[in-house]
């Protein structure tokens, strides 16, 4: 029998009637596009959730590479200038940062101080994560402040509070000596991510200078190219033949490894743990075979005593395993790409429905994403290799489960079928 044949029988099966069967295949089918559905939601959330926070590292904190000169700092300037001429290179940009505490009318904390160019605020990706809550959005002069939101409301700060940094200094005989210094706060800022906005204090160049000694603080170049996902191994090294031996350069992934290998092996264990419930729908497909075989034992004997062989046979239920897997995965990739693609108006409106019922019974609001530990909105990132690669995947399984059915089908001989029927 021809594989043509037996792949229109299988598709009569799948879309025929119930008690032709059908009903067995396309309940497998219903089963495996549910089990895709939380799969492909997750991928969307977890990808969205990493590229939004590693975006947001990238754009406003290390930067896309970054280069030391461990001999001399003052010559950074001269690299910068230098840097900014290759191509595929947006911007580079000298920063000082340290530490120290502030201390404000509602308390004090302690803070990473980053002393930057005002026009590192002003690029493209700063201006695309940086939202300025209230006041100014760049720091004008040497005593002007930007907090964090978090960061301001640890210390009670608000726009034009004068408020005082303590840093530490080396005294001629070794000790360390304290020393205040006094700032305006000029605007409250937010990177939509908490673990950001609880850290930075962002002042001038010339704001670094008044706070910290050349040997109190870490100097170093941020640089910014077209494409830091594609391309930063290939600047690190136009940067690194440029400038030579003396300069250390690292790309984002090598500052960020152990954080971004971290929030890789989350994503993994929670793709693997859904993986696990597509094995388990796949095996329905295995017993809706098993039963479409025992209903249409008659047709196997026909088409057996026409001379059907049992390769043909088990083509035939091989194909509807295939059928099976191939139309569960194309509904749950769709139903799971539409869920994926609004999860942010979902999230919005289970709230919102959840907070109402909460209401009733004299309780608070409900936040799902709390944006004190999540993203404030989830970016929508579709890896499409992925969703392919587990479209696959599901079909495989479907055709591995229906092998062992399909083979005892191929087994059965005629003349005990037709005896029987």
């Amino acid at each position: 029998m021809k594989s043509r044949a037996g792949f229109f029988i299988a598709l009569r099966y799948l879309w025929g009637r119930a008690h032709e069967g059908g009903r067995y295949l396309r309940g497998a089918a219903a089963g495996i596009a549910v089990s895709l559905i939380p799969i492909i939601a997750t991928l969307i959330v977890a990808d969205g959730m990493i590229r939004g926070i590693t975006d947001r590292y990238l754009e406003l904190g290390t930067g896309h590479l970054q280069v030391y000169n461990f001999f001399e700092q003052g010559n950074l300037e001269d690299a910068a200038g230098k840097i900014r001429e290759l191509p595929g290179v947006r911007g580079a940009w000298v920063e000082k940062r340290g530490l120290g505490v502030l201390a404000g009318k509602g308390g004090k904390a302690g803070t990473t101080i980053r002393a930057l160019d005002p026009s590192f605020w002003e690029d493209e990706g700063s201006g695309k994560y940086l939202v300025t809550l209230a006041g100014l959005s760049r720091p004008e002069s040497d005593r002007d402040l930007l907090l964090g939101e978090e960061l301001a409301a640890s210390i009670g700060a608000a726009v034009g509070d004068l408020i005082g940094i303590m840093t530490v200094r080396a005294g001629g005989d070794g000790r360390t000596i304290p020393r205040m210094t006094p700032f305006t706060v000029r605007g409250i800022v937010s990177a939509g991510y908490h673990e950001l906005d609880s850290l930075w204090c962002i002042t001038t160049p010339g704001g670094g200078r008044r706070l910290f000694p050349q040997d109190a603080s870490s100097s170093s170049l941020i640089v910014k190219i077209d494409d830091p996902y594609r391309g930063a191994e290939a600047s690190a090294f136009s940067i690194y033949s440029l400038l030579g031996s003396g300069y250390g350069v690292y790309t984002w992934k090598e500052l960020q490894r152990s954080q971004y290998s971290s929030y890789e092996s989350t994503r993994q264990l929670l793709l693997f743990i859904m993986a696990l419930v597509v094995l388990i729908a796949a095996v329905n497909v295995s017993s809706a075979t098993s039963m479409l075989v025992i209903e249409r034992q008659r047709d196997i004997a026909v088409l057996k005593a026409a001379g059907a062989g049992p390769g043909g046979i088990s083509g035939i239920f091989l194909w509807g395993g295939f059928l099976t897997g191939l139309a569960g995965s194309v509904l749950g990739l769709i139903l799971g790409l539409a869920i994926g693609n609004n999860i942010n108006p979902i999230i919005r409106s289970l709230e919102r429905v959840l907070s109402f019922f909460s209401r009733l019974f004299h309780g608070g609001e409900v936040t799902i994403l709390d944006p004190g530990y999540y993203l404030e909105t989830i970016p929508v990132i579709i890896d499409w290799s992925a969703v392919f690669l587990i479209g696959c995947f599901t079909i495989l399984c479907s055709v591995t489960a229906a092998w062992i059915p399909a083979r005892r089908a191929g087994k059965l001989k005629p003349l005990d079928l037709l005896r029987k029927y």
